[in-house]
């Protein structure tokens, strides 16, 4: 009993003793010093970055170059200790959890956060038991690490926080095949979080999901009479309506086509440069009806993103989930995995995550595509293609 004691008093007071250099560095360089949440993230990006290779990018935050606020530490520790009780063996065990259960932000008590850190600082006493440097993340990992690290110095992600969740996974669930383990970190952020789920999808992981890209051109034949379509890639809403067969695939109510192309499996990603006032992008399963004005949403079998007015952007789940207006992208993204069941949206320009639908698909999936812009088209595009960079190790460009 007196040795589970003294294994939470040291820690306790390692941590005492932090807090108190926290305060004397921030007094000498004038700044507000780093609380207890803040000071256990330090020391656990200390412990990863000293038993994973290649972890340097750690270095920013336990040297306190990359703080973060206080909220954003208090639910990542509970997050990860949830994902430890989810493992009976966590550092020897393979797989990835289905499900995430942790508490949000502002209903995490003080008994949780203290139940979160124990767990973590058990998990932590085995991380510190490995040799030094003696777990390679694997190369694909090398690489999302360094671009994780530039863009972070360019600004262009607030904090290294899913450089952490990286290393956290390669620590945590060791598994034979690690050059999968970003694609699998995307899929279970996705799962997990539907909305926003990535601030910045790393470059070698962008590429990965772009390499799946396909053509996708419209299909005439389902293309509301009002629609103006020009070589079969870009399409806008005119202003009068076309005196054309009338299909029992035509949509004839929304302002909508569908693409020639359907998918049943396999990963698909395509491209679309959108207006800036409305806008209708997803998949239609093959049973889906296109008559009429019969809304377009999940019970009616469409998986559709929707900006509407030019401010209201949405996910067409039965009720509707809005989305915040900072996610509104000019060029959108469109990632399907079917055999994972899901369907993901991205701004392009910036590489983050929008939107994700999870749910078992189990029928031909259609692109689909709607606007009721007269002035701008909506045009399907092909994804850039990748250049070679030549920079030795990390791009000092991206």
């Amino acid at each position: 009993m007196m040795q589970c004691f003294h294994f939470m008093l040291e820690p306790a007071k390692n941590l005492t003793a932090k807090i108190k250099e926290s305060h004397y560095r921030a007094k000498k360089e004038k700044r507000e010093p780093l609380d207890e949440d803040q000071l256990f993230i330090v020391d656990l990006a200390r412990n990863l970055n000293r038993v994973c290779q290649k972890s340097g990018v750690l270095e920013h935050i336990w040297n306190q170059d990359d703080d973060w606020p206080t909220p954003l530490c208090r639910a990542f520790i509970v997050q990860w200790a949830s994902m430890l009780e989810s493992k009976k063996r966590p550092m020897q065990t393979d797989g990835w959890p289905e499900k995430d259960d942790c508490k949000q932000p502002d209903v995490i008590t003080e008994q949780d956060l203290l139940q979160a850190k124990t767990l973590l600082l058990n998990w932590m006493k085995d991380v510190r038991a490995q040799p030094e440097q003696s777990v390679w993340p694997g190369e694909p990992m090398v690489k999302v690490l360094g671009d994780l690290q530039s863009s972070w110095r360019w600004g262009r992600v607030p904090n290294l926080l899913a450089a952490m969740e990286l290393v956290m996974w390669t620590l945590m669930f060791q598994q034979p095949d690690k050059d999968t383990i970003p694609q699998q970190w995307l899929l279970w952020k996705q799962k997990t979080q539907n909305i926003g789920a990535i601030s910045y999808v790393p470059q070698p992981v962008w590429d990965w999901i772009t390499d799946a890209a396909v053509e996708v051109t419209l299909d005439l034949d389902t293309a509301n009479p009002d629609l103006l379509i020009t070589d079969e890639k870009r399409m806008r809403c005119g202003f009068e309506r076309k005196d054309i067969p009338n299909y029992h695939q035509r949509f004839d109510g929304w302002w909508c086509a569908v693409a020639v192309e359907s998918f049943k499996s396999g990963r698909h990603y395509w491209e679309v440069e959108v207006g800036e006032r409305d806008w209708r992008l997803g998949v239609a399963k093959e049973s889906a009806l296109r008559k009429g004005f019969k809304s377009l949403n999940t019970d009616t079998g469409y998986l559709t993103l929707r900006l509407e007015r030019g401010t209201e952007l949405k996910a067409l789940t039965v009720p509707f989930t809005a989305l915040p207006p900072g996610l509104i992208p000019s060029k959108v993204g469109i990632y399907l995995d079917y055999e994972n069941g899901q369907l993901s949206f991205y701004d392009v320009e910036r590489h983050f995550h929008i939107y994700t639908y999870n749910e078992t698909f189990n029928e031909n999936l259609f692109p689909l595509f709607g606007t009721v812009e007269i002035i701008k088209d909506l045009v399907i595009t092909s994804p850039e293609s990748k250049s070679e960079c030549l920079c030795p190790s990390s791009c000092l460009w991206v």
